[in-house]
C-alpha cells in the first residue's frame, strides 16, 4: 500500500470486488445510478459523506488509510493559534501523532529492510525518535525469525 498517492475510487473498486458487492446493491444503498457509482471508482478523491457511506456499505475503514498518511507525511504539529494569548479550550479534539500501526510499522521497516532508505532517513523524512525506531526494528526483526 502507497501511503503517498491515494486514489481513493481505485481502493473503494478493490474493496468492492474483494467482497463480490453487486453493484445493484451499492446503488439502492446509495440512491445513485449505476454511472454514477462508477465514476465514483475513477475519482481519486470522495466527499467525506460518501467515503463514510462506503466504509459502512463495505465495512472497511477507508479514512484510516488518510490517517496513515498524515503519520508519516505530516510535517510536526506546532502549536498554532488564531487568537494570541487566548486561553479558551480548544473547540476541535486534539489527537496523539505519534501512534503507529502495526502497517505503519512494517512499512517503515520494509523500507530499511529492501535499502530504500537508510535508518537516518527513516528518523529524518518521518520524525521517528531514534530509540523508538531501533525498538521496532529489536521487537519486529525478532518475530521474522
Amino acid at each position: 500500500m502507497n501511503f503517498k498517492e491515494i486514489h481513493v475510487g481505485k481502493l473503494i473498486k478493490s474493496r468492492v470486488d474483494e467482497c463480490g458487492m453487486d453493484i445493484h446493491r451499492i446503488c439502492k444503498f446509495f440512491g445513485y445510478t449505476e454511472s454514477v457509482i462508477k465514476s465514483m471508482y475513477e475519482d481519486e478523491d470522495i466527499k467525506a459523506n460518501d467515503l463514510l457511506r462506503w466504509c459502512k456499505l463495505l465495512e472497511y475503514d477507508f479514512f484510516r488509510i488518510y490517517s496513515q498518511h498524515l503519520i508519516l507525511f505530516s510535517p510536526p504539529s506546532g502549536n498554532y493559534q488564531t487568537n494570541a494569548g487566548s486561553k479558551s479550550a480548544a473547540a476541535l479534539p486534539k489527537f496523539r501523532k505519534n501512534i503507529y500501526t502495526k502497517e505503519i510499522i512494517y512499512f517503515i521497516l520494509d523500507k530499511i529492510k529492501k535499502g530504500h532508505k537508510t535508518k537516518q532517513e527513516i528518523m529524518n523524512d518521518y520524525k521517528i525518535p531514534k530509540t523508538t525506531l531501533y525498538k521496532w526494528i529489536s521487537k519486529y526483526e525478532k518475530a521474522d525469525h
